[in-house]
C-alpha cells in the first residue's frame, strides 16, 4: 500500500539522518575527553572552527540528499496520481461500456421475449388449424370408407345380380373359331354332351335357351378362341352337366381337349381365382379342396368339410389348428405381401 511505502521511505531518511554522510568521522571524535579539557584556547577555538565546518558540510549533504528524495517522492507521486487518473478514467469508461452492454442486453432480451410470445401465440393457431385438418382428414377418411363400403356393396349387389341371370349358364372354352358356322353353337353344345356324356344328351328336359360366344366381337391378334356362353333353361340342369364335366375330367370336342365352366361376373371370377394358390396347397395335401359357388373355399380338415367365405375367415380358423397353419403359412404369408402392395399402389394414387 503507498501509506505503507511512504512509511517505509520516512524511516529510510531517519536512518539516513542519523548516519554521518559518507561515514566520515567528525573531529570531535579524533580527540579523547581528556585531551580537549588540556587544549589551549586557540587551539580549542581551531577545533570548534573544524568541527562546525565540519558539522556545516554534513548537514548540507544531508540537507541535498533530503531535497533530492523528496524530488523523488514527488515525482512518484506525480505518477502514482496520474496512474490513479488514468485508472479512474478506465473504470469510468468500463462503466460506461458494461451499462450500455445491459441495457444492450435487457433490449434484446426484451425482443427475445416479444418473439417468444409471437411464435407461442403462431404455435397455438397452428396446432388449432393442425388440430382442425386432422379432424378434416379423420373426417374424410371416414367418409371415404363409407364410399369404398357403397362401392364394395354395390359392386357385390352388381355381381350377385349377374351371378343371378348367369346361375343357369356353362361356359364353354376352347372351342375353335368358325367351328359353329356349320350346326351353330347350339348344336356343338349337343355334340359336346353326346360325345361326353351320352347319358345326358337324351335328356330331352335339357333345353339350351341361348348360345353366344363372348365378347362379341372377335379380336384378329388374340391367338386363343373367344368363350362360348350356353344358357340353359335350369339351374338343376347346369349343375348336372358341370358334375358329370368334374367326374370325366378330360372333355373333348371332336377329339379336341376343351373345358366347361360356370359362367360367373368377373367381380366372383376373380374372387375364385384368389382361392387358387391356396387350394392347391391343400390339394398336394390331399386336403380335397373345392371351390365352391359363387367363391366359396371347401376342404376337408380333421375329418370334417370346412367351408370359408372368405380369407380372413380362413387365417382366423387357421390360427387354431397348428397342423392346418404349418401347411398354410407360406401362401397365406406371400398373399398377405401382395395385398399390402396393392393397397400401397392405392394409397399413391
Amino acid at each position: 500500500m503507498p501509506s505503507n511505502k511512504h512509511r517505509n521511505r520516512g524511516s529510510k531518511i531517519n536512518d539516513d539522518t542519523m548516519m554521518p554522510p559518507n561515514k566520515q568521522n567528525t573531529p570531535s571524535q579524533e580527540y579523547e575527553d581528556d585531551e580537549i579539557e588540556e587544549m589551549q584556547d586557540t587551539d580549542f577555538k581551531k577545533f570548534m572552527i573544524r568541527t562546525f565546518r565540519s558539522f556545516q558540510k554534513q548537514i548540507l549533504e544531508l540537507q541535498k540528499s533530503l531535497m533530492d528524495k523528496i524530488e523523488n517522492l514527488s515525482r512518484e507521486n506525480e505518477i502514482l496520481r496520474k496512474s490513479q487518473n488514468e485508472t479512474q478514467k478506465l473504470v469510468e469508461q468500463e462503466s460506461v461500456i458494461v451499462k450500455r452492454n445491459q441495457n444492450e442486453m435487457k433490449s434484446s432480451i426484451d425482443q427475445m421475449t416479444n418473439t417468444l410470445e409471437i411464435l407461442k401465440n403462431r404455435m397455438g393457431e397452428a396446432e388449432e388449424r393442425i388440430s382442425d385438418l386432422e379432424d378434416r382428414a379423420q373426417e374424410n377418411i371416414q367418409s371415404n370408407q363409407r364410399k369404398e363400403e357403397e362401392i364394395r356393396n354395390l359392386k357385390n349387389i352388381v355381381g350377385n345380380l349377374q351371378d343371378t341371370i348367369k346361375k343357369t349358364n356353362i361356359r364353354v372354352l376352347g372351342v375353335p373359331e368358325g367351328m359353329e358356322r356349320e350346326k351353330g353353337l347350339e348344336g356343338l353344345f349337343s355334340e359336346i354332351l353326346a360325345e361326353n356324356f351320352p347319358g345326358l344328351e337324351k335328356d330331352r328336359d335339357i333345353l339350351v335357351q341361348e348360345a353366344h360366344r363372348t365378347p362379341n366381337k372377335h379380336d384378329q391378334k388374340r391367338s386363343s378362341p373367344r368363350h362360348v356362353v350356353i344358357k340353359l333353361t335350369t339351374v338343376k340342369h347346369k349343375e348336372k352337366i358341370l358334375k358329370c364335366a368334374r367326374e370325366k375330367r378330360q372333355i373333348t370336342l371332336r377329339g379336341s381337349p376343351i373345358r366347361l365352366t360356370a359362367d360367373f361376373s368377373s367381380e366372383t371370377l376373380q374372387a375364385r381365382r384368389e382361392w387358387r394358390d391356396i387350394a392347391q396347397v391343400l390339394r398336394e395335401k390331399n386336403c380335397q379342396p373345392r371351390i365352391l359357388y359363387p367363391a366359396k373355399l371347401s376342404f376337408v380338415n380333421e375329418g370334417e368339410i370346412k367351408t370359408f367365405h372368405s380369407k380372413q375367415k380362413l387365417k382366423d380358423f387357421v390360427a387354431t389348428r397348428p397342423a392346418l397353419q404349418k401347411i398354410l403359412k407360406d401362401v397365406l404369408h406371400s398373399e398377405t405381401q401382395k395385398h399390402g402392395h396393392q393397397y400401397e399402389r392405392r394409397e399413391r394414387k
